[in-house]
């Protein structure tokens, strides 16, 4: 199937939009619904014929799909589909599961109310933020801003490098199913539980907000065709 069938059912269906933004949005769903399969090279000039523009709202289009982890772009090849799968997804769950919980408990106690209110302020950026590979790097500053004071040196180094590995999987899992999926209500919940140095409901809390997220992002995979 060439690429123009693959993106026929959605072309003409997205109005009152620049041409970047349709060809993005065209793009994106047909990723997502798996017409586009996963290392799929995207070729510019190929999809500028497609939709009959110039080549310059393509690269618009796919440097915003690149924001949001649909797209990589590779050295001699371009642009191509993620290739991100359940599998890579579950696994960075799990080894945060593995960390994240031990962080936050080792942390409270060192915490500081400057601390504190940071994690709060993140919180109101996150909210405020429509940029998707602008929400990655405040979200990994939140966790870490709240992991952070932990004695482990160790441990914090790889909370921090799996976090950084993290961010793509953050941007694909709320392109797929939308910014509800990142609540600000159980990073709030957070928090407070380190407010009060609650040390077992902070870490439960970490606990239940990565597995919610697993189970949220298997499910997606699990509907695709």
């Amino acid at each position: 199937m060439d690429l123009k069938s693959k993106l026929l059912s959605d072309l003409g269906e997205i109005q009152h939009r620049t041409a970047s933004e349709q060809i993005e949005q065209v793009l994106k769903q047909a990723i997502l619904e798996g017409r586009l399969p996963p290392g799929e090279v995207l070729r510019q000039e190929e999809l500028a014929q497609t939709f009959n523009v110039s080549r310059m709202p393509v690269r618009e289009a796919l440097k915003k799909l690149e924001a949001q982890a649909l797209v990589d772009f590779v050295p001699y090849k371009g642009a191509i589909v993620t290739q991100i799968s359940k599998a890579d997804g579950l696994d960075n769950y799990a080894i945060r599961l593995a960390l994240e919980p031990a962080a936050i408990r080792y942390s409270i106690p060192f915490l500081t109310r400057d601390d504190l209110q940071l994690a709060r302020d993140l919180i109101q950026q996150m909210h405020d933020e429509t940029e998707m590979d602008q929400l990655g790097v405040l979200n990994k500053r939140f966790h870490m801003c709240l992991y952070g004071k932990t004695p482990h040196a160790k441990l914090l180094q790889l909370v921090e490098k799996q976090l950084s590995v993290e961010d793509r999987y953050l941007r694909f899992h709320l392109s797929a199913m939308g910014r509800e999926h990142m609540s600000q209500d159980e990073h709030l919940a957070m928090v407070e539980a380190a407010t009060h140095q609650d040390l077992d409901r902070a870490e439960a809390l970490v606990r239940k907000h990565l597995i919610k997220a697993a189970i949220a992002l298997e499910n997606f995979f699990d509907r695709k065709p």
